[in-house]
């Protein structure tokens, strides 16, 4: 039989085998380093350990660090390897709950304990290194759902509690260490010993777990945490106690019993107060007659744009739109990447001269013409439209850039504010399974994607990395430039998601590349109840990514 090896997707080689053999030992007779790896994928379906007996013809993709799949493996793996040796410390009192991602780490807090200190971090630390040290196997069990029920009452965990009694399944998924148990919704590395850089930094009301950057899985570099971005996690998690929901149960309780529509206008007029301060705040400016506003891809910056627009008007401001991205450069002049394609989220496939020109002209009180970019035949054509400032006008630019001085540069600081929009999430699945801001912006975009584009969700899946990508060079070195932030993630979300893309996730063929991507996204969603698109008010930022909002996109 003819085992087809690959590394991080990429053929790697064929074997031959002529009786069954566990996937390690067919491994080994490669150049690949077993200790590399951090888990396997076979036929582009299920991952496996290395004890897994190959019977017949098999594609094995071998996931290291490297790879995005195996950076969250590592990532989850060391959460995991946390949770344990902060059970070993406090006992199953305690109750640590993992809340949101923060620079190069997850952001945590353990409540039920005495106060948290920086030398409980320093004990936390040496606790996991112990257990790294100690190399020990992590066990993928199967288990009745009873049988699960009874190991988590007896340690404690409500939060697993709660969710086990939504699950209609025989069966569930659980992972042990030693006497130490867990849930995890993606799979873990099959050994502690793996799991060998990390770093625990103090930072109140708790801590930050750190990994290493990605395609340096030793590495670890000086630790500057986003003040402005964490404080914007803050002011949201102050939103969920006042809505009282911090656990995707909590949402569907709400949906049980008929109160989500309440909840719903509630954390929509959060919403709207916030982007109405925002407003009466730029107006009390008075030189600055340029917003520009940037974020990552499928954070409802177009939304934001507008509703900003009309909170600007009800402060006596009279704003003008204009595209960022009629503004890029004719299509034979467009920086390219390595692999020879235009490179359109370069900052330099803009025409920043003539961009700085135009505003410039606009702020001294000109009247100029606005470029039209005919994206078909890659050229800028004239559009008719004359605009000049009045009074009472503010220039409104949306585009990914738009926190980069660079794109602005001859504009001077007091006549431009910049704010930074992003999804934000901080409900979790349960206090270790958080749900990513990432998952929950990939959702709206396969969502939006097949709506307006009519991609599948394979296509968009396939795309994602690019996409991530050039928000890592792009958008988030500059995110801390913001004036003002927005945090454009809402709690129901998930439940209006679900029913959008269960069907086209469904859809990504077992052959699929995505195919366990798109598994672990359904997954995810089954945690969730669907909300009604009638509960979701017109003007919400939701119906950018569904259908039937008010504004014209």
């Amino acid at each position: 039989m003819i085992i087809d090896i690959r590394l991080n997707g990429l053929k790697h080689g064929l074997i031959e085998l002529e009786k069954p053999v566990s996937i390690a030992g067919a491994i080994k007779t490669t150049n690949i380093d077993l200790n590399l790896v951090l888990a396997y994928k076979i036929n582009h379906r299920e991952f496996v350990n290395e004890d897994y007996i190959l019977d017949r013809e098999t594609l094995i993709n071998c996931i290291t660090y490297d790879h995005p799949e195996g950076y969250r493996i590592y990532q989850d793996s060391c959460i995991f390897i946390l949770c344990k040796a902060l059970n070993t410390m406090l006992g199953n009192e305690h109750s640590l709950v993992v809340e949101h991602s923060i620079g190069d780490g997850v952001f945590c807090e353990v409540f039920n304990a005495e106060h948290w200190t920086e030398s409980d971090c320093a004990r936390l630390q040496n606790e996991m290194r112990q257990i790294v040290e100690s190399n020990l196997p992590i066990d993928r069990l199967i288990v009745k759902t009873e049988e699960a029920l009874d190991i988590f009452s007896a340690m404690g965990r409500k939060d697993v509690l709660k969710n086990l009694k939504y699950n209609y399944q025989e069966h569930v998924e659980v992972y042990r260490c030693g006497k130490y148990y867990d849930r995890f919704l993606r799979p873990l590395a099959n050994r502690t010993g793996m799991i060998n850089s990390f770093d625990i930094v103090y930072r109140a009301p708790g801590f930050v777990l750190r990994f290493p950057l990605q395609g340096s899985n030793s590495a670890m570099t000086m630790f500057q945490i986003p003040k402005k971005v964490f404080s914007l996690h803050q002011e949201h998690d102050k939103w969920l106690d006042i809505l009282r929901v911090h656990n995707i149960v909590d949402v569907n309780k709400l949906t049980d019993n008929y109160d989500i529509s309440e909840f719903i206008l509630v954390e929509e007029a959060l919403h709207e107060k916030k982007i109405a301060e925002i407003a009466a705040d730029i107006v009390t400016h008075k030189d600055v007659k340029l917003v520009l506003i940037a974020g990552p891809s499928s954070s409802g910056k177009t939304t934001f744009a507008k509703r900003l627009g009309v909170q600007l008007q009800a402060c006596k401001a009279k704003p003008i739109v204009i595209g960022m991205d009629d503004y890029f450069l004719s299509r034979d002049k467009t920086p390219k990447k390595e692999n020879g394609d235009y490179d359109f989220e370069s900052i330099y496939s803009m025409d920043l001269d003539f961009l700085n020109y135009q505003l410039t002209q606009l702020l001294a009180g000109d009247q100029i013409e606005l470029p039209r970019y005919d994206f078909t035949r890659g050229v800028r054509r004239r559009s008719n439209r004359l605009v000049k400032l009045g009074k009472d006008n503010i220039v409104i630019m949306e585009g990914i850039h738009g926190l980069n001085d660079t794109l602005t540069s001859e504009i001077p600081a007091n006549r431009k504010t910049k704010i930074y929009v992003s999804a934000l999430n901080q409900l979790n699945i349960d206090n270790h399974n958080r749900i990513a801001t990432t998952d929950c912006r990939l959702l709206r975009r396969i969502i939006r994607d097949h709506q307006y584009r009519g991609y599948s969700a394979e296509e968009t899946l396939m795309r994602w990395k690019d996409v991530r990508d050039g928000e890592e060079k792009n958008i988030f070195p500059y995110q801390e430039n913001a004036d003002y932030m927005f945090n454009s993630s809402l709690t129901y979300e998930m439940g209006v998601l679900r029913k959008h893309s269960w069907k086209l996730l469904m859809r990504v063929p077992p052959s699929s590349s995505t195919f366990t991507e798109a598994s672990r996204l359904l997954r995810l969603i089954s945690h969730v109840k669907d909300i009604s698109d009638a509960l979701v008010p017109y003007n919400s930022i939701i119906r950018e990514f569904t259908n039937g909002s008010i504004f014209r996109y």
